[in-house]
């Protein structure tokens, strides 16, 4: 396959495409200096249901990249980032069966279940690195065939959202270990004949797992027109959200990053792979060769999104509110366990939100601080299973995500944690890591050597404050955690 040659003033293309938007990010090759950037909306979604047609995507990609104007004149090479897990079924024309169930879809819960019970959660984690919930992918190509025979019957390819947008990109079926990691039929070692041949899939249906600066191809007419690209332009692999994420912090061993957005995770860049039977570590791999072990909450952001709309103030009102509470001398206040659309860790797929303390005196501010609170301690539990399971994350902290420009997440964070927390300049990692793929793979370098060159990774440090007794509201979202248990028995 020819390569493209780079020229002085060269831009690459980041796009990050997540369940609210699609997101693109137009860099200097050489410097790594941002020139323009681009958004478009997605469909919202309204879980347990979770499904979005991905013409939309595509089209959302369209409207983002014409926002960088004459800057798409000088672009060399372009790299997807994706929520992960997401199901796009394909015909055997290339066509798109039926809109695709995402990652936040939790119908497939009692498929999981089933699958998780038909060989045991010890062998899907030494096999899969993952055990099976209802975000996978495996979970929701055993509900298709169960719901919908007639399109399971059509199916004559699978992928990823990421895996999809590449494909109309470049005309290849191509992914990445990092995003194949999270489908729940991929291992270290290749897609997994066994979980294949009990879901129908020949691995033929599957798109061919390339190496972390393995290019796709090169873009096709039919795209570069409808981007408005010159051509030729390379197509990076792509790889999943947080991968990508991981990519755009330079994260080393051992550091840890939270990402706080739609969904919440935390996680950590490790040279061996995990295998948690709990369920709770996914052993994903990452986007460089080595792994990710991780831990998602499937609320984050739009929790305080709706107990802003539930208070009738806006987000930053809201952080203000909780701010103004964290300062006072006052300790206790009602906790929120912010399970609002199910929960994937801890597996309760059926669960709701529970506000638990109430009181006459109880205030709109302590009300604003327990949600803020009830996101951040779920995802430091995450932390708490990540270490258990001889994960090194002792290194530097980063806080990435749209919650990241919060002051109360931000803070919050810090204070529950007990250590400085450093909040990216980058405010798109997901894009910027796909820009430096992009990047590594025109220049034929290493990742890491991009991200050092790009001085990606630094940016403002919040510290914890002493006074915060960060001890005692851990203890009592545990303690509300499991008072709101029994209710959400799944």
């Amino acid at each position: 396959m020819n390569r493209v040659r780079s020229r002085a003033g060269d831009i690459v293309i980041g796009v990050d495409s997540s369940t609210q938007s699609t997101k693109v990010e137009a860099r200097l090759l050489e410097t790594g200096e941002v020139v323009a950037v681009g958004r478009a909306a997605h469909p919202p979604t309204h879980p347990p249901v979770s499904e979005q047609d991905p013409a939309e995507w595509w089209g959302a990609l369209v409207e983002a990249m014409a926002q960088l104007g004459e800057h798409r004149r000088r672009v060399c090479a372009v790299s997807v980032g994706a929520q992960q897990h997401g199901m796009v079924v394909l015909d055997a024309e290339g066509g798109v069966l039926r809109p695709a169930k995402l990652w936040n879809d939790t119908t497939s819960a009692p498929q999981a279940a089933a699958l998780v019970e038909r060989h045991g959660a010890g062998w899907w984690a030494a096999t899969t690195g993952s055990v099976p919930t209802a975000s996978f992918t495996v979970t929701k190509l055993a509900w298709l065939a169960e719901h919908e025979p007639d399109v399971r019957a059509r199916v004559a390819s699978v992928m990823l959202p990421h895996d999809w947008l590449t494909y109309r990109l470049c005309g290849r079926a191509v992914t990445d270990r990092g995003d194949a990691s999270g489908t729940g039929w991929w291992s270290s070692t290749g897609y997994v004949a066994e979980i294949l041949g009990e879901l129908g899939l020949p691995a033929e249906a599957l798109p061919s797992v390339l190496g972390p600066t393995e290019m796709a191809g090169t873009i096709t007419a039919d795209g570069a027109a409808a981007l408005e690209l010159p051509a030729p332009v390379l197509v990076g692999p792509g790889t999943g959200d947080n991968m990508a994420a991981a990519l755009g912090l330079g994260l080393r061993a051992g550091d840890v990053a939270f990402s706080i957005g739609t969904s919440g995770t935390v996680y950590s860049v490790s040279e061996t792979p995990t295998a948690d039977p709990a369920g709770a570590v996914a052993g994903f791999a990452d986007a460089t060769g080595r792994f990710l072990p991780l831990v998602c909450t499937l609320n984050a952001t739009k929790v305080t999104d709706t107990v802003a709309h539930l208070l009738g103030v806006d987000i930053a009102e809201l952080s203000e509110m909780a701010m103004t509470q964290a300062s006072s001398r006052y300790i206790g206040g009602p906790v929120l366990v912010p399970y609002f659309d199910g929960e994937r860790t801890p597996n309760r797929p059926n669960a709701t939100g529970r506000l638990i303390g109430l009181r006459t005196s109880t205030t709109r501010e302590q009300v604003a601080l327990a949600a803020f609170d009830g996101v951040v301690c779920g995802l430091l539990e995450g932390l708490d299973e990540l270490r258990r399971n001889g994960v090194g994350a002792d290194g530097a902290v980063y806080l990435v995500g749209g919650g990241s420009r919060s002051p109360a997440y931000r803070q919050r964070l810090a204070d529950l944690l007990g250590a400085a927390v450093l909040v990216p300049s980058a405010d798109e990692t997901v894009a910027t890591g796909a820009c430096v793929q992009a990047a590594a793979i025109m220049l034929e370098v290493p990742l890491q050597d991009v991200a050092v060159a790009w001085g990606l990774g630094v940016g403002i440090t919040v510290d914890p404050r002493p006074s915060v007794d960060a001890v005692g509201v851990r203890e009592r979202y545990r303690e509300a955690a499991i008072e709101a248990r029994p209710a959400h028995s799944d």
